[in-house]
C-alpha cells in the first residue's frame, strides 16, 4: 500500500473538507493524519491530507480524478509521494555547525532528503563533504563575479534537479534574481530571533543590549534580506554574566535545530505560503522516526 500526501489551498467556504474525504473514501483511500486550517483574516483555507492507497491507486490516477472536485472549490492541490525523498542542496561558507548537523541527520535518516550536492565559497569543508560520498563545489564570490558566481549556483541546481536549497550560515547575500529565480525554495537560519537584530553580527547586538533571551529563525529567502516568511523559531535563555562570545557557543545549537525542524516541515510538505507568513502543520506520527541510531 503507498502512502500519499494531499496539499490543499483554496478560498474559504463550507464543504472543502467532506469534499476531499469523500473522495478519499470514493477512491479506497484511508486518511491516517490531516490538519487543516481557516485563516479568516485572508479568507484562505489551508489542509493538509496524510493516506494510504488501500486500493492500489497510482499517484497520478488520483490527481486526474481530484481535478473535478477541486475545479468546483477553486483548489490549489497537489499529490505527493511519501516515500519520494527531496534533492537538497546545501549552501555553507566558514560555520560548519549547521552543516555538521544536517549530515549526521541524514546519515540516519532523521532527514530523508536526498542531498545531491554542498555549494561553499571556501574550502573549509570539502573533505566532510567528499568522505559522506556527496558532490562538492567551490564556487567563489567576489563584488566583481557575483553574476558569473550564482550563474554557476544555477548551474549546480538545474544540474541537480534540485528541489530546495539550505543555506546552512551561508555568509553571502544571495541577488533579487536569484530569490524570484528560486522563491519559496531557498531555507535560511538566521543567527537571531527575528525580526529583532538583524545583519551580520547579532548576536553582538544582542549581548549590547543586554537581553535574556536569544534564539534563531528560519525562514524562506525573498529579495528583502531577513524578511522572508518565518517557518520555525526558538530561544535560549542567557544572563549578565555570560559573554558575547557565550552567546554565539549557546546559539550554535539553536540555529542547528531550528534548521533541522525548518527543513523537516519543508520536505513533508507541512508548510504553506500565506502573504508574508506560513502555515506550519505539526508533523505527521511517525514522521520524526530514524532509520537507525547512529
Amino acid at each position: 500500500m503507498s502512502k500519499f500526501a494531499l496539499t490543499v489551498t483554496c478560498p474559504t467556504t463550507r464543504g472543502i473538507i467532506a469534499a476531499i474525504a469523500n473522495y478519499m473514501a470514493d477512491n479506497g483511500c484511508y486518511i491516517s493524519d490531516s490538519a487543516q486550517f481557516d485563516d479568516l483574516e485572508t479568507g484562505r483555507f489551508f489542509m493538509r491530507v496524510s493516506f494510504i492507497s488501500q486500493q492500489g491507486k497510482s499517484l497520478d490516477d488520483l490527481a486526474v480524478g481530484f481535478a473535478a472536485t477541486a475545479g468546483k472549490f477553486g483548489m490549489e492541490f497537489n499529490f505527493h509521494d511519501e516515500a519520494e525523498k527531496m534533492k537538497v542542496i546545501i549552501m555553507v561558507s566558514r560555520f560548519g555547525h549547521c552543516l555538521n548537523d544536517l549530515l549526521y541527520r541524514w546519515r540516519i535518516g532523521a532527514l530523508p532528503i536526498d542531498i545531491v550536492a554542498v555549494i561553499s565559497n571556501h574550502m573549509d569543508y570539502q573533505k566532510v563533504v567528499v568522505n559522506h560520498d556527496i558532490p562538492f563545489h567551490c564556487i567563489k564570490v567576489t563584488k566583481e563575479n557575483k553574476p558569473q558566481a550564482e550563474a554557476q549556483i544555477m548551474q549546480v541546481v538545474t544540474d541537480t534537479g534540485a528541489d530546495l536549497v539550505v543555506l546552512a550560515r551561508y555568509m553571502q547575500v544571495l541577488s533579487d534574481e536569484l530569490c524570484q529565480k528560486m522563491s519559496g525554495r531557498i531555507i535560511n537560519i538566521h543567527h537571531s530571533f527575528l525580526p529583532s537584530f538583524k545583519g551580520a553580527n547579532p548576536y553582538k547586538q544582542a549581548f549590547e543590549r543586554g537581553v535574556k533571551l536569544i534564539g534563531a529563525t528560519s525562514h524562506y529567502v525573498t529579495a528583502d534580506l531577513d524578511e522572508g516568511p518565518i517557518i520555525e523559531q526558538d530561544i535560549i535563555r542567557v544572563t549578565h554574566a555570560q559573554s558575547a562570545e557565550d552567546y554565539v557557543s549557546l546559539g550554535r545549537d539553536v540555529e542547528a535545530q531550528v534548521l533541522a525542524r525548518a527543513i523537516h516541515a519543508h520536505i513533508h510538505r507541512r508548510v504553506f505560503l500565506n502573504g508574508n507568513k506560513t502555515v506550519v502543520f505539526p508533523a505527521s506520527p511517525g514522521s520524526y522516526a530514524s532509520e537507525r541510531m547512529g
